[in-house]
């Protein structure tokens, strides 16, 4: 099931245009705090990091994104064509409570655009995580989307959202009381019910929004609506990283629980800039590979076989067995998925075993065959079965399987 999530999703990345980059499973903690934020739960709370033999303080990645782009301005990538389109699939880390559809490893594909800010690139990044949630085999889908707006936005939004969380202190848990203080748009990551309840009537980030952003997220929109790409306009959706600008989206099972979210990604105009690289725009998106299997295990989608069986081998004796092992390794070289016994089974059990596999022909050679130099070829689904000259066996196959 994971393979074929990764092996649908990657192959619509390179139709994309995206190229595979790999960056490593820790990097230096510094990496990942200047990106996600020193005061979100991520980096305060849910990193391993620790310290290596030299000293230096070294983080298993809990996202990609920092990674990608420490690796974007170390190997000189903004010479090339943009955007810069980079795809991953590995490993995350997090120290959270583990609970259905979480995990303290978990695995993440992801996909990130780097270099253009045209509206066009945000609704093609989130057409491309509808697309590969689809092609999954996934329908109850909800795409949430909203706009964090410019820093000059985020700002005014951050300072009349903590005017408004003072009168609410007394009813925040212990986190975000201080969250209300350092960081208070964290509030909106909190899951208890009593700070949820606390902070509706708060200042909605879409209240703040200036001309350029305005104009940048209709543009967005009117993309999607010409692709028919549904949404629901949600101002609370925030992400739990501080990198995001503009452009935030998240996609959600309506059959999961609490954690519901497939996978979501936005703008990050800022990051690269702050990693002392010039000013660049990006997005992109982490699709988690877990919950999506958690999510066609409850729509009940059946995940089509990764590799059927097309020709089992039955042999009969010694001879037989030592000619269908030739036979076997020449099929493979033909790019044909072969099978034969290795426990020297009766003739009704390798029947059985071929049933089994549901192998679409069964090749049947034993001491009458081979003193006649042919095989026995028997299509399972209509027992039509022929006699094969095995000096033309390979002719026959190729052309069979063209």
């Amino acid at each position: 099931k994971k393979q074929h999530i990764e092996d649908t999703a990657i192959k619509l990345f390179r139709i994309y245009g995206y190229k595979e980059i790999i960056t490593p499973v820790f990097e230096h903690t510094e990496v990942f705090k200047r990106a996600i934020g020193e005061t979100t739960d991520i980096v305060q709370k849910e990193m391993y990091t620790f310290l290596d033999k030299s000293g230096r303080s070294l983080t298993l990645r809990p996202e990609a994104t920092a990674s990608v782009v420490r690796a974007y301005l170390e190997h000189k990538m903004e010479g090339q064509r943009k955007p810069v389109k980079l795809y991953y699939n590995g490993p995350m880390f997090r120290y959270e409570r583990p609970q259905s559809g979480r995990y303290r490893e978990f695995w993440q594909l992801g996909v990130e655009a780097i270099g253009l800010a045209d509206p066009r690139l945000d609704a093609e990044t989130i057409a491309l995580t509808m697309h590969c949630l689809n092609s999954i085999g996934l329908n109850n889908l909800i795409l949430h989307l909203n706009s964090m707006g410019c820093p000059e936005c985020r700002n005014k939004f951050s300072s009349s959202l903590k005017d408004f969380l003072k009168s609410k202190l007394s009813e925040l848990c212990d986190d975000c009381k201080k969250r209300a203080e350092i960081n208070p748009l964290r509030v909106f990551d909190c899951k208890r019910e009593l700070c949820q309840k606390s902070i509706k009537g708060a200042p909605l980030i879409n209240q703040f929004w200036c001309e350029s952003c305005i104009s940048h997220f209709d543009e967005v929109r009117n993309n999607l609506d010409s692709i028919k790409i549904k949404y629901f306009l949600d101002p609370f959706l925030v992400r739990g990283f501080d990198y995001y600008t503009k452009t935030t989206f998240e996609v959600r099972s309506s059959l999961l629980g609490a954690q519901n979210a497939l996978g979501g990604g936005g703008r990050y105009d800022g990051l690269i800039e702050s990693y002392g690289g010039s000013s660049t725009p990006a997005i992109g998106f982490a699709l988690g590979t877990e919950r999506i299997l958690l999510a066609l295990e409850n729509e009940k989608i059946t995940i089509p076989a990764s590799s059927k069986v097309e020709i089992f081998i039955v042999s009969l004796d010694e001879e037989s067995r030592k000619k269908a092992f030739e036979i076997l390794y020449n099929l493979r070289n033909l790019n044909i998925h072969s099978e034969i016994d290795f426990e020297t089974k009766s003739l009704r059990s390798q029947l059985k075993l071929a049933s089994k596999l549901d192998a679409s022909y069964v090749l049947l050679i034993g001491p009458e065959e081979l003193d006649k130099n042919i095989c026995r070829f028997k299509n399972m689904k209509t027992s039509i079965q022929e006699d094969i000259d095995l000096d033309k066996l390979y002719d026959y196959i190729k052309e069979h399987f063209r």
